[in-house]
């Protein structure tokens, strides 16, 4: 991870969330860039940061009982990180790790934890967050009684895809869209046959980017 500085850090407050919050924030506000894979927040430990996603993507994570990890989510850019940890005390931070470059104003809460949590403007603007989030989620469970592998799998791929290669694990991608291991398998060699994806060693290169979006947009148009 780095915390840009001077200029860096100054190119990147252009994108500042000032306008979400009823009192000064922008002097607080650091700017933090997280590699593929890296982890933004780990699993069990709380963040000493609510943080705003300004480009790339993360992935969300929970271990379970079990031992088992599931790809529970994803966070996308204008999107916040750490809110769950902020609104409660007791919380079991998930696991948070970047799918691509990742950059994000990180803002320090031990600074301005009351003054968020009494900030109406800003909790408003979190409601709203939280409510398409739950929404979203409805929406996923009820895709996978409702639509094909190929759809959902199509959807996954653009989701996940980092500068046009497509690189998750496979027992992730199973629990995640919920299938069998023999199942995704097949509907990745249909894709390949079909010239949407190329394989090259573990991993897949998008070689149809259209053909993919016409099977995902079907999620979105009903």
């Amino acid at each position: 991870m780095e915390i840009f500085k001077g200029e860096k850090r100054e190119q990147y407050l252009q994108y500042s969330i000032a306008r979400l919050f009823s009192f000064p924030v922008e002097q607080m506000l650091e700017v933090h860039e997280y590699k593929r894979d890296e982890w933004i927040i780990h699993e069990g430990r709380r963040t000493d940061y609510l943080f705003y996603v300004i480009e790339g993507k993360a992935k969300i994570y929970m271990t379970h009982q079990n031992g088992k990890v599931s790809l529970l989510n994803f966070v996308h850019a204008n999107e916040f990180i750490g809110e769950m940890e902020l609104l409660h005390e007791v919380y079991y931070t998930k696991g948070i790790q970047a799918a691509t470059r990742t950059v994000c104003l990180a803002l320090p809460l031990n600074p301005c934890r009351s003054q968020l949590l009494e900030d109406t403007k800003f909790l408003r603007e979190l409601t709203k967050v939280l409510s398409l989030k739950a929404t979203f989620m409805a929406e996923k469970y009820s895709q996978i009684l409702a639509y094909p592998l190929e759809n959902r799998l199509a959807d996954f791929i653009l989701q996940t895809a980092d500068e046009g290669l497509y690189k998750e694990k496979h027992v992730s991608v199973c629990d995640y869209l919920g299938v069998s291991y023999r199942h995704l398998l097949h509907v990745l060699a249909q894709f390949c046959e079909k010239g949407y994806l190329q394989k090259t060693g573990r991993h897949y290169l998008i070689k149809d980017n259209q053909s993919l979006y016409k099977l995902a947009d079907m999620l979105k148009n009903r």
